[in-house]
């Protein structure tokens, strides 16, 4: 039921989605249809009044602002007819697709609509064979030039057009009438399919509710009573039996329940008297074991004491070895730390007499750059005098300028662009010599920085060897040092494997004894678990009564 309603409703819904696609795939192909046929309609309009208007300027003569004058009538008679041949193609692919569709539409509305389309575009079409017949005459007009013809057909013909584009208007007014009963349709199927699914599911419910109710009258009332049953068996009582009045799996069932309990009540009369023999058995051994366990404890008490001195003795040596080599391992991490410090030492000494070359090759390298500076102020010199030249030079042509009235006019501009360069090339200069006295300030103290680093890295390098020599001295005391902690440790080993010779022959007699302990431990576990499970199969056997 659930498989033929999933399969139902993706019937439905494709339905509906063809239908819609139907819809939107014709109902759009025809409304750009019809939007093409109205932008030609108004087109065409536009084109005959440009045609009459460019006609009725040329009659009157006013040809002097070529702006009035348009294309030439032959041309714009050719574009009218083209657009013109358009409209008429739309028309008839209007009618045409409504004739198509009628067939395929999916309501009755639908189907009238498309007839209705199809008698407006069939209207409109016979319509427009009118208009076209009116504008070529009056194109002959325009022709022949019959001014008053070409002005009454013109006026007819606006109405005309109007009146078409009216038409063109409703074609359109039609689809939209034809789009909106389309999606009423639509609905409706949504709507079917969604009732159809209810009524479908109702129906499942139903079912599975009866379907319930006859599994519980067949199958769960019979299995109450076999777990009646069962729950009597497992409190013990083996007296009881099933019923079996059918042939199916339940009746079967009973009866293989009833042969297990008939099974288990025989089961409990064996049980009852071989439980009765092992316990007495199980008693016998565990007394017996007893009495061994005794003796090995004792003899494991003396092994166990005599093990504890030897251990003792043999933890005292290890920690005697393991602090002494501590010691030496301390000695050995000492000594390659003042070998490490060595190098290091050595490397600072090294890095000291590089920055102290580095910085004297600074120093050679400040006072060439003090000298370069010297040059540089010099040459700002010759040019604040050029500057000041200039000056001179360009005040006494703005005098002679002056002199000369309106003809030194534009040697007077010329001789205030040099006065102004002039002073520019002046201030630059002043700016440039006080930036040059900040450098030679600079290098002067860098002079006397480098100078007080190559003194600070002389005595760095002195320290450094100072420091290398003690730590050479230190490293020697503790290599000595190190090799006499390595000549106890030697004398600690022998001891330490004598030790360990003697604790070898104890361990082997104390795992013995602990095998023979054990050994006995387990009898006696044995036998007391025996006895246990004697009894346990007596208190098991009592519980069923048969």
């Amino acid at each position: 039921m659930m498989v033929a309603l999933g399969v139902y409703a993706i019937v439905q819904l494709g339905s509906a989605r063809e239908a819609t696609d139907g819809i939107v795939a014709r109902d759009l192909k025809l409304a750009r249809l019809i939007d093409d046929l109205g932008n030609d309609t108004r087109a065409i309009g536009n084109l005959r009044r440009n045609a009459v208007i460019d006609f009725l300027v040329r009659e009157r003569g006013d040809t002097t602002d070529p702006a009035l004058l348009g294309k030439p009538i032959g041309e714009t008679a050719r574009a009218w007819r083209q657009t013109a041949d358009q409209v008429e193609a739309a028309l008839k692919a209007l009618i045409r697709s409504a004739q198509e569709y009628e067939p395929l539409a999916i309501s009755n509305e639908r189907a009238a609509n498309w007839r209705k389309l199809n008698a407006q575009a069939t209207e409109t079409a016979a319509f427009f064979t009118s208009l076209r017949m009116k504008a070529e005459a009056l194109f002959s007009a325009v022709a022949v030039k019959d001014v008053a013809s070409v002005i009454s057909r013109n006026a007819e013909l606006n109405q005309t057009q109007a009146a078409l584009l009216q038409r063109v208007d409703g074609t359109r007014g039609v689809l939209d009438d034809n789009f909106a009963a389309g999606q009423r349709r639509v609905s409706e199927i949504q709507e079917s399919s969604r009732l159809s699914i209810y009524l479908t599911l109702a129906t499942a419910v139903l079912l599975a509710i009866l379907i319930t109710w006859l599994i519980a009258r067949a199958v769960v009332q019979p299995l109450k009573g076999l777990m009646e049953f069962v729950d009597r068996v497992g409190e013990g009582d083996l007296s009881g039996r099933l019923e079996a009045h059918s042939g199916d799996e339940i009746g079967r069932l009973a009866t293989n329940l009833n042969a297990m309990v008939a099974g288990l009540s025989d089961l409990a009369r064996t049980n009852r008297a071989a439980t009765a023999d092992l316990n007495a058995a199980a008693a016998e051994i565990r007394a017996s074991a007893q009495e061994q366990a005794a003796s090995v404890e004792e003899q494991f008490a003396a092994v166990q004491q005599t093990a504890a001195t030897m251990d003792q003795i043999t933890h005292t040596g290890a920690q005697i070895g393991k602090r002494a080599t501590e010691v030496i391992a301390t000695a050995q991490a000492t000594a390659q730390t003042s070998r490490q410090g060595l190098r290091a030492v050595s490397d600072t000494a090294k890095a000291m007499d590089a920055i102290r070359e580095q910085a004297e090759a600074v120093a050679g390298n400040i006072v060439s750059l003090s000298e370069k500076t010297q040059t540089i102020g010099d040459i700002i010199e010759t040019v604040n005098d050029i500057s000041e030249r200039t000056h001179l030079l360009a005040l006494n042509a703005a005098i002679e300028a002056a002199a000369a009235g309106e003809s030194g006019r534009s040697f007077a501009v010329v001789a205030s662009e040099m006065k102004l360069l002039a002073d520019q090339a002046k201030a630059a200069t002043g700016q440039v010599r006080g930036i040059l006295g900040e450098i030679q300030r600079g290098i002067n103290t860098s002079v006397m920085l480098t100078e007080e680093a190559v003194k600070r890295a002389a005595a760095g390098k002195a320290r450094s060897d100072t420091t290398q020599r003690t730590i050479e001295e230190i490293t020697a005391k503790i290599e000595e040092g190190t090799q006499v902690f390595q000549q106890v440790i030697a004398s600690a080993n022998q001891q330490q494997m004598g030790i360990e010779q003697v604790m070898g022959a104890l361990q082997n007699i104390r795992q013995a004894s602990q095998q023979t302990a054990a050994g006995t431990r387990q009898v006696e576990s044995a036998s007391a678990n025996l006895t246990e499970l004697a009894q346990a199969l007596m208190a098991l056997a009592e519980r069923y009564r048969h």
